[in-house]
């Protein structure tokens, strides 16, 4: 099982260039305008991974009573999934959830 660190930082997106703050209940993982994420961990809120890369947002994923964003690394290909927020863009989701199709 993964190990958890809370790391809830404000930050700016390095896609969109908005300012993201803090989520208040959990790790912030994402911006939730653009839905782009760095692939900074190895276990979630570690900040522990040396890529650093944009993960950019591909598809959408049921998972449990919520969805997961599904992501790709623009500099190592990995892929990656993070669990929505409660401030995430739902035009932005539905636009993504349509790449599953």
């Amino acid at each position: 099982m993964k190990q958890f660190f809370k790391n809830d930082n404000e930050f700016v997106c390095e896609n969109c260039g908005k300012l993201v703050s803090k989520l208040n209940y959990t790790t912030r993982d994402h911006c939730p305008y653009c839905l782009y994420s760095k692939h900074v961990d190895i276990n979630p809120g570690d900040r522990a991974n040396n890529c650093k890369g944009l993960l950019k947002p591909i598809g959408i994923e049921k998972y449990k009573d919520t969805y997961k964003i599904l992501y790709k690394c623009e500099k190592c290909h990995e892929l990656h999934k993070n669990v929505i927020a409660n401030d995430d863009d739902m035009d932005m989701i539905i636009e993504i959830s349509k790449n599953n199709s």
